[in-house]
């Protein structure tokens, strides 16, 4: 049995060959999947979560490489935090392998089914996709998580994780392999194609009758540039440019602490606010404190005319632009405009979300119902947080990506999102007349 422990020297000199081996040897290993039971898979993720904590040194070794070549590089804080591993966040990853052998398995649920007239039995029932594509970047906790997530759901997955965590993504999938071989397992369930680099990235995506479904995660750029050239059917994940409004009828404790939540908990994250709109009504009440606390946490404010009058001394302010209306920033940046009134907001959001997540402050029913209503995005949230956008926050265990597409999947995708489905037919000797 070949793993992918026997993969971190490309055996093949041309990418694209070397790709088409890895994503054979991935459909071959899928196989292994079609009958398993689900107590065989919840012990495979359960031995991939503890052998994940048995090498944490290990992996910090390799990561603390990745960190210190990227910073060096010039790496933004935000993106730095999003590849950084800690003793914490290992574990934390290992947990939600095992959050996922809790959860039902997606794989035989029956969607619909009926007996027809004629007597035909018929049942739509959740099958896997067979081989699922991820390229993403500098984010060591997906290979993980795609790991999972495929495994649970009858899928083999090859990944490409980018350059930037290319020493960290290498011994997690060297571990997670492992784990599986001890699990009578195939490790070429779980392959990256990290060692051929751009060209095999190319590769990957032009894989089609290999690879059933590709999914890309990372900036706009990455995911542009895999929904235009990949062959292989492509699940668009998007870039979170997330708006909060606050209106004229907010609870302003509540309003703070959500924005103070959105924005500075975790700064590199597609479900991190980086715009904030408020109605004009509260802006004179609601600014001068939201400033101030924006302030104390590093955030530098790109605001309207009518912020700026507002933004304390000393605290860091620029003029906004028209493209810092649509920009994701991932860093302690935040664009702040004031607004005419709720369909003011409604008409910003419209023009320049990216249909991840937009949220409001109200305690107007009309107007949230309004809101929700109106804005089109895979995730609109009312009176709460939009970090909450969050297959682990939603219930769903990890999450392979934020699908801000709308066919097939949408939101944040869990396991079922990684099922297809199939029609079983039953009849006793029927023929169509």
């Amino acid at each position: 049995m070949t793993t992918s422990l026997e993969q971190s020297t490309p055996a093949l000199v041309d990418p694209e060959e070397a790709v088409l081996a890895v994503a054979r040897r991935a459909r071959e290993a899928s196989r292994a999947l079609a009958t398993a039971t689900r107590a065989t898979k919840d012990a495979a993720l359960r031995a991939m979560a503890d052998a994940l904590v048995a090498a944490t040194d290990r992996v910090l070794v390799a990561n603390a490489q990745d960190v210190d070549r990227e910073r060096a590089a010039g790496m933004s804080p935000g993106l730095l935090d999003r590849l950084t591993l800690t003793p914490e966040r290992v574990a934390a990853i290992a947990d939600a392998l095992r959050e996922l052998a809790a959860l039902p398995d997606p794989v035989g649920e029956v969607v619909r089914g009926s007996t027809l007239p004629n007597g035909l039995r018929l049942r739509q029932v959740r099958v896997p996709m067979g081989v699922v594509g991820m390229i993403y970047e500098a984010r060591p906790n997906v290979t993980v998580d795609a790991a999972g997530l495929a495994l649970k759901s009858g899928n083999a997955v090859v990944l490409r994780g980018g350059s930037a965590a290319a020493r960290s993504n290498e011994v997690v999938v060297q571990v997670l392999a492992a784990a599986l071989d001890a699990q009578g397992l195939p490790g070429d369930l779980v392959q990256s194609v990290d060692a051929w680099g751009r060209p095999g990235a190319v590769a990957l995506m032009h894989a089609r009758g290999l690879v059933d479904v590709l999914v890309p995660r990372g900036g706009a750029d990455l995911i542009a540039t895999v929904v235009r050239e990949a062959t292989v059917p492509v699940i668009e994940t998007g870039v979170g440019n997330c708006h909060l409004y606050v209106d004229a009828s907010a609870d302003h404790a509540d309003a703070l602490a959500i924005l103070l939540n959105s924005k500075t908990q975790r700064v590199g994250v597609c479900n991190a606010v980086e715009t904030l709109l408020v109605h004009r009504d509260v802006a004179d009440t609601f600014l001068p404190a939201a400033l101030t606390a924006l302030a104390t946490a590093g955030v530098t404010v790109h605001g309207d005319d009518v912020t700026l009058a507002h933004v304390p001394a000393g605290a860091a302010a620029v003029p906004a632009t028209e493209e810092d209306w649509g920009t994701e920033y991932l860093s302690l940046d935040l664009a702040v405009r004031v607004v005419e009134d709720l369909d003011d907001a409604v008409a910003h959001v419209r023009r320049w979300s990216t249909g991840h997540t937009e949220a409001i402050v109200t305690q107007d029913l009309r107007a949230s119902e309004r809101f929700v209503a109106e804005v089109d995005a895979a995730a609109v949230i009312v009176n709460a947080s939009t970090r909450f956008t969050d297959g682990g926050q939603f219930g769903l265990g990890a999450e392979i990506g934020i699908s801000t597409q709308k066919l097939h999947a949408r939101g944040p995708m869990g396991l079922s999102e990684l099922t297809t489905t199939k029609w079983i037919v039953h009849g006793d000797g029927h023929v169509r007349p």
